[in-house]
């Protein structure tokens, strides 16, 4: 499989933008079957945008809103329009959106798109690139419903992709499926064929606060009661926000980090932002899943951290394809690792500049919460699982 990476600073003339992407192309030989991956600034008319782009690109784009970009040549992104143009003869493409979801229907939604999708195709699936809305109050689905939702259609197929994200207003983030855009929706792409996707994430938070508390009463991402009170009333003891409903942005640099037990006695650790919080229950609502049993403790995030896990994961996905025909890699990183970079944005970008190889893409956005495959603690499997605040590299 082939790729090219296309950048354009401009987005208020699209017909320029649309342009400048297909000059960078030009001489990019297009093969049997092609898929475009689109990150963009939310400011963005995607719509607009894809009536310019399908003038010439008749195959699927998809993609989401980006709060900045990171590019194998031009580095660290805060605006424009990025584009990973994949292309081969000897894989297959299929792309769909789910319409709006929510907590009754999306495992339906889901499924039925994932079925449609799997028709096009004339192979098994081998890997899922996938974008979606975050939770932004307790009626959305979690980030782990909606992977184990599409885990369970698509069969356990890698999944690899995350939420859309935007300017840290909450509400401009979008995901994108040929000329469509939706706020709840997933969107999904399925590539079958000579395709053999390798996986490396790495987590930021190193660092741990003095705050252990058991789960003993909880459902998907809403935590009510930690050991023999209330949420709040924990977060209270250990004086943290506890006044405002939604606290995103008060927690992001604070994760709650905790073990999640899979079904066969492996576990995996993943990091949780806390989102919002009921005042009348006295639970909290998180981004993904937190389930009962679990042991919660707070981490925390800086900047040498972060950068130390992009050079980790730079240095092992090299070495797990080098000389083995790889040509792209796809990430996704934790908008929370942003914020501790302050001043020095590029710092993720100089772990890995002039370190990819010559003729290798590299395309990676900031997100609101990561998909990725973990591998297990103790048998070393994968499991399609939804992350905060980690790096993850896809490589293909």
């Amino acid at each position: 499989m082939d790729s090219i990476v296309l950048y354009t600073e401009e987005i208020d003339d699209l017909q320029e933008a649309v342009h400048d992407l297909f000059e960078q192309a030009k001489d990019f030989p297009l093969k049997k079957n092609s898929l475009a991956i689109l990150f963009a600034e939310e400011d963005t008319d995607y719509p607009e945008l894809y009536q310019f782009l399908s003038d010439k690109w008749k195959f699927p784009v998809i993609g989401c809103t980006a709060m900045a970009m990171l590019l194998g040549k031009q580095g660290y992104c805060g605006t424009g329009i990025s584009i990973l143009l994949l292309t081969a003869d000897d894989c297959e493409f299929a792309a769909g959106m789910t319409g709006e979801l929510s907590r009754e229907n999306y495992e339906s939604q889901i499924t039925e798109t994932m079925q449609k999708l799997k028709a096009g195709l004339s192979s098994d699936i081998k890997l899922v690139i996938s974008y979606g809305g975050m939770v932004t109050d307790e009626r959305n689905v979690a980030g782990d419903d909606i992977v184990a939702a599409i885990d369970k259609a698509s069969g356990g197929v890698p999944l690899f992709g995350g939420l859309a994200a935007d300017g840290f207003n909450f509400n401009g983030f979008r995901v994108f499926c040929n000329g469509k855009a939706s706020q709840s929706g997933q969107v999904m792409a399925l590539i079958s064929g000579n395709v053999e996707p390798k996986f490396v994430y790495a987590n930021s938070v190193e660092n741990r606060a003095s705050f252990f508390y058991e789960v003993t009463e909880s459902k998907s991402n809403q935590v009510i009661r930690l050991g023999n009170g209330t949420f709040i009333d924990a977060l209270k003891r250990e004086d943290m926000q506890v006044s405002k409903t939604d606290v995103l942005g008060d927690y992001i640099l604070s994760p709650f980090v905790l073990t999640i037990c899979q079904p066969n006695g492996d576990s995996v650790e993943v990091a949780r932002n806390l989102s919002v919080l009921n005042q009348e229950t006295g639970g909290g609502c998180f981004l993904g899943a937190v389930p009962e049993g679990s042991t919660l403790s707070i981490g925390i995030i800086n900047r040498s951290d972060v950068q130390t896990s992009v050079n980790l994961s730079i240095d092992k996905i090299l070495n797990d394809i080098k000389g083995r025909g790889y040509k792209t890699l796809l990430c996704t990183s934790c908008c929370a690792r942003f914020l501790a970079l302050a001043s020095n944005i590029n710092a993720e970008v100089e772990a890995y500049m002039g370190r990819v190889p010559e003729g290798m893409s590299l395309m990676g956005y900031y997100s609101y919460g990561e998909y990725c495959p973990v591998r297990g603690n103790k048998t070393g499997e994968y499991y399609n699982m939804f992350h905060n605040f980690t790096f993850a590299i896809l490589a293909i």
